[in-house]
């Protein structure tokens, strides 16, 4: 004999099991991992090949075939303007475990290109440097300086995109106000600098139940900026870059509610499972009064 009990499953013999059990209350910290652990870890860059990044490119997609019942993504035309000599940085929210897949897939499968990706504990999933992670240490500002001078390197190539979280830590979904650290501006204003010229495009990322028993993932590509000016006030930029980023997932958030769909593409969608065919058949059927059925 058991019963359900806020502690887990209680059984008969007055032992408990915690079966899964997570402590809401610390869901979201304010403190980094790295941070929180006082580790020094060493820098490792990316280190792609092509055979990693075609083993990536299946197992990343593999992963949200698996798991969403579709991919769907507009504003892509905000991309296509783009100086295709200058570098580019996309910049998005980061609520959850899938965020970084979903940029894998934005900047491989979408945009044709390898994604540099700023990873903490990347000691912890090392792979993820063949597929183009590179790791952070933000045990403190001097330590988070390396991956901040390799993402302004990496940026000349033009075969990369810099795909950056700059909140700079998991936050809740739709947490507001977007608060944004100042580690891409630093970046953003050191590449124009260095190159010339910088395009920055904002990202929104929703995961949404719409009709099926599996959630979409739902992403909206802002309106290109361009940065040539170096010489900029760093903390009201970053002020603007998040304000820019919150209005567009704002807006994102706003059309899913009222079922504004217009201009949405499709990367994948699953065909529908056994269960979902036979309640669309169904559907369909006419039934007469007085049949019986």
């Amino acid at each position: 004999m058991f019963k359900i009990t806020p502690l887990g499953v209680h059984i008969k013999s007055q032992k408990v099991y915690y079966i899964g059990m997570i402590n809401l209350e610390e869901l979201y910290s304010e403190v980094p991992p790295t941070k929180l652990r006082n580790i020094d870890e060493k820098f490792c860059p990316a280190k792609t090949s092509p055979f990693w990044l075609w083993v990536a490119d299946r197992f990343f997609y593999g992963m949200l075939e698996d798991r969403f019942y579709a991919f769907r993504y507009k504003g892509i035309e905000n991309y296509n303007k783009r100086d295709p000599n200058a570098p580019m940085i996309l910049f998005a929210p980061h609520s959850n475990w899938w965020d970084g897949i979903v940029g894998y897939n934005i900047c491989n499968r979408l945009l044709k290109k390898e994604i540099r990706l700023m990873v903490e504990e990347l000691n912890r999933f090392p792979l993820l440097r063949r597929g183009g992670a590179f790791n952070v240490n933000k045990k403190s500002p001097q330590a988070s300086m390396q991956a901040l001078r390799y993402s302004v390197e990496i940026l000349g190539d033009t075969n990369n995109i810099l795909y950056i979280f700059p909140q700079g830590i998991i936050k809740p979904p739709n947490y507001r106000p977007i608060e944004l650290q100042t580690g891409m501006t630093y970046v953003a204003e050191k590449a124009a600098k260095r190159y010339g010229k910088v395009q920055l495009i904002p990202i929104a990322v929703n995961y949404m139940f719409l009709r099926d028993n599996r959630p979409e993932v739902l992403v909206e590509f802002g309106d290109l900026i361009e940065l040539t000016d170096w010489k900029l006030d760093r903390k009201e930029y970053t002020k603007y870059l998040g304000n820019t980023l919150e209005k567009l997932c704002d807006k994102q958030f706003y059309e899913i509610s009222h079922a504004q769909f217009a201009g949405y593409d499709t990367l994948f969608q699953q065909r529908l499972k056994w269960y979902r065919r036979i309640e669309q058949r169904l559907k369909k059927i006419d039934i007469k009064k007085g049949s019986g059925v």
